[in-house]
C-alpha cells in the first residue's frame, strides 16, 4: 500500500510533522535531525502536543428499545441496534455493556449513551469500588458469582456521585 512516505526514519519524521500540523502542534525541537535522536525529538513534539484537556464524558446517541432509566447500563440489541438494558444472567450479547443510559427515556426515543469518561449516577456511588453488571441494567460492587452468569466489570467509583466508566468485555462463569 503506498502511502508516499518513505520507510525509514526520514518518513516518520515526516508523518510525524504532518500528524502535528494538522492538529496545530507546537514543535519546539524542530529542524529533526533525519537520525533516531530527531526521531525521539518529533516524538517528545508529539507527545507534550497532545492536549491536556481531555472530554469528561463521550458518548453517542441511540434509539432506546425499551424504557431506560438514566444509569442504566445499555447494550446494543443485535437485531434492531436498539440500546435495551443488559443483564448479567441471559447470554454474551445482553452482558456486552457499551455504555450507560444518560437521561431516563421511553421506548423509542433517543437516549445518550456514555461510553467514556465521568458519569453523574442518580445513586451512591463508593469512591475507589469496582463496579459490575447487575441484572436489569444495574451495577453493583458485587460481581455475579453464579454458574452461567457474565462478569462484567464496567466501572470505579470516582466520587460518591461519579462513576469513571472502565468497560470490559463479559467473562462468562463455568
Amino acid at each position: 500500500m503506498a502511502t508516499g512516505y518513505e520507510p525509514n526514519i526520514e518518513g516518520a519524521l515526516a508523518v510525524l510533522v504532518d500528524i502535528m500540523t494538522a492538529n496545530s502542534f507546537t514543535m519546539t525541537r524542530q529542524p529533526y535531525e533525519p537520525n533516531y535522536r530527531g526521531l525521539v525529538d518529533a516524538l517528545i513534539d508529539l507527545k507534550e502536543g497532545f492536549p491536556v484537556f481531555a472530554p469528561s464524558r463521550v458518548g453517542f446517541d441511540a434509539v432506546a428499545g425499551q424504557d431506560l432509566a438514566d444509569g442504566d447500563a445499555v447494550f446494543l440489541r443485535t437485531s434492531d441496534g436498539r440500546a435495551v438494558k443488559a443483564t448479567c444472567n441471559l447470554d454474551d450479547e445482553s452482558a456486552l455493556v457499551v455504555g450507560f443510559a444518560n437521561a431516563s427515556v421511553l421506548s423509542g426515543e433517543t437516549v445518550k449513551v456514555l461510553v467514556a469518561g465521568i458519569k453523574d449516577m442518580p445513586f451512591v456511588i463508593d469512591p475507589g469500588d469496582i463496579y459490575y453488571l447487575s441484572t436489569s441494567g444495574g451495577i453493583s460492587t458485587t460481581p455475579p458469582s453464579a454458574s452461567d452468569q457474565y462478569v462484567t466489570r464496567v466501572g470505579e467509583g470516582a466520587t460518591t456521585s461519579q462513576l469513571s466508566i472502565q468497560l470490559e468485555p463479559p467473562i462468562k462463569l463455568a
